[in-house]
């Protein structure tokens, strides 16, 4: 076939998750001609927790929603232990196998094309559309080499992102964290068995260093099911025991495992996401998950829908200019609250001193009312300047161990 033959779309999506399909389907909806190219069989492993403001922004049914949780737990090195509750509503928590591909099918009944194939590469002859090279399962279930061509990519393809490492200054060097969790059936009260320290209703955030050197373990519930997960980015840290040990720690060691999934997160934006002539990035690929939570879904989605307004622009005007738009809007809504956090994983998650420093600073009011307000509304919150003052220095009394426990 010669290229001139080739199918060509306006936009080529790599990557079917969260920021691809939502990058797929405002293309879709927009009129133009989307692929949308995504791997077989990949679940990424991720604590399944959305916040109201996306449902509300991202249209998501509440079918979708499979626990509604209205309370946190961060657990001290001393398994000393701070609950929070989540005041005025709840975080409402999905699967991510059936979340995910709900986006997809989302996004192809708006008009978008879903191949499932795996990136090879880009190419590139003379000035027309940039050639999308991947590798797709035939009739016979042999991998073939296939190719379409595109006049705008967005690269939706995870923390480690071939398109990235391929097309982006900067992009083959990305810091991440590694993370590992096992899905298990969430564990039924039953008389007379050994107690478990499990509440549906409750996420469970945990600092020790035994188990997360330098990130954090999470027990999210999820109804049926129940994410038992951990991070870090520390070379021959054991992310399998390290999980085994929450378990035991829980209660949950019988509790039957459905699957294991691992994957790399980011821990900060890209410098650039444009490669200032037909790609963008988004999700993952782009860096987007939040420090010191580890949050990515919401902020994934948001980066999608950013590519995609960039992309479209670009695609009506020719200016490769309108690419950049992605990020710099991207940075303008949430650089600061990025920022923040950055600083706080920084100097809270490195010492199991500092991490019991740092859940005895969420017992205060304060920090849990600002803390959630952020996280609901994806903002910091301007409208109490004293409450920021106030919790200011108790972070620098804390960090200085000038506050008493």
């Amino acid at each position: 076939m010669q290229e001139t033959e080739l199918q060509t779309f306006d936009a080529v999506v790599i990557g079917g998750g969260p920021s691809g399909a939502t990058a797929a389907w405002d293309l879709a909806r927009s009129g133009r001609s989307v692929l949308l190219l995504d791997r077989a069989g990949r679940v990424k492993p991720c604590g399944g927790a959305i916040p109201p403001r996306l449902i509300a922004e991202f249209e998501i049914p509440q079918s979708l929603i499979v626990a509604r949780i209205t309370s946190a737990r961060m657990v001290a090195p001393s398994r000393t232990s701070v609950d929070i509750p989540i005041d005025n509503g709840y975080v409402g928590m999905v699967d991510r196998d059936k979340f995910d591909a709900w986006l997809r099918a989302r996004a192809v009944a708006a008009g978008a094309e879903l191949r499932i194939g795996t990136f090879s590469a880009v190419e590139r002859a003379g000035k027309g559309p940039a050639i999308v090279a991947y590798r797709s399962a035939d009739a016979t279930g042999a991998m073939t080499l296939k190719k379409v061509a595109a006049r705008a990519i967005i690269g939706a393809d995870g923390a480690v992102s071939s398109v990235a490492r391929q097309e982006i200054p900067g992009g083959e060097r990305p810091a991440y964290v590694f993370a590992y969790h096992e899905i298990i059936k969430s564990p039924v009260p039953i008389e007379g068995a050994p107690a478990t320290n499990f509440d549906p209703l409750r996420c469970d955030v945990i600092y020790q260093g035994t188990t997360s050197p330098d990130f954090y373990c999470w027990v999210f519930p999820h109804g049926a099911t129940t994410s038992v997960g951990t991070g870090s980015a520390k070379k021959g840290f054991s992310l399998k025991d390290a999980v085994a040990r929450v378990r035991a720690d829980n209660g949950l060691t019988e509790s039957e495992t459905i699957r294991r999934e691992g994957a790399p997160i980011p821990l900060k934006p890209l410098r650039r996401w444009d490669n200032g002539r037909d790609v963008v990035l988004a999700g993952d690929a782009a860096g987007v998950v939040a420090p010191a939570s580890g949050e990515g879904i919401y902020y994934a989605m948001l980066g999608g829908r950013l590519a995609a307004e960039a992309a479209e622009t670009f695609l009506a005007t020719g200016n490769v200019r309108a690419l950049r738009q992605a990020r710099q809007k991207f940075m303008r809504l949430h650089g600061r609250v990025f920022w923040v956090l950055g600083l706080l994983q920084y100097f809270w998650y490195h010492t199991d001193k500092r991490r019991e420093q740092f859940v005895k600073i969420c017992r205060d009011r304060d920090v849990q009312k600002l803390t959630f307000d952020a996280y609901m509304n994806k903002e910091l919150v301007k409208t109490r300047p004293l409450a920021h003052i106030r919790i200011l220095f108790k972070d620098l009394a804390h960090l200085m161990g000038f506050a008493r426990a």
